[in-house]
């Protein structure tokens, strides 16, 4: 079901800090900030050869980004997000699994403008799993 892996997800307490570390520090290519009012997030892609590293920043009060920095404040792995071939077979294979689709599960744009969903932690071995459409 799953395919490749289109990224890690890193949550940071401050974007441009981060952003320099990636940039200046190990010489990464990081795109410009992208605000997702819907996800809450504020995201940057650090392109690699064979993946990507999204590093995350909250936006809002209501960030679920920001429930995670408060456990983890120096910030830390957040998900990982693999690409599936269909996202709504793949969705309601594993619900008939019994995994937890998070939200409505309803499939939503991700940063890459392609429709995403979210499985809970508990059915993944404590990791955060977000699946996008190939």
């Amino acid at each position: 079901m799953i395919g490749r892996l289109n990224h890690v997800a890193i949550a940071v307490p401050d974007l441009a800090a981060a952003v320099a570390q990636y940039r200046d520090t190990l010489g990464a290519r990081v795109s410009a900030p992208d605000a997702l009012p819907e996800h809450g997030v504020t995201v940057v892609f650090v392109t690699l050869a064979n993946t990507k590293i999204e590093l995350l920043e909250p936006l809002g009060a209501g960030s679920p980004i920001a429930n995670f920095l408060e456990r983890n404040p120096a910030g830390g792995v957040h998900h990982l997000c693999y690409e599936v071939d269909d996202i709504i077979a793949a969705r309601d294979q594993l619900e008939a699994g019994g995994a937890h689709v998070l939200g409505d599960g309803e499939p939503k744009l991700g940063a890459h403008g392609k429709p995403v969903i979210f499985l809970h932690p508990k059915d993944f071995c404590g990791t955060l799993i977000e699946l996008e459409q190939a």
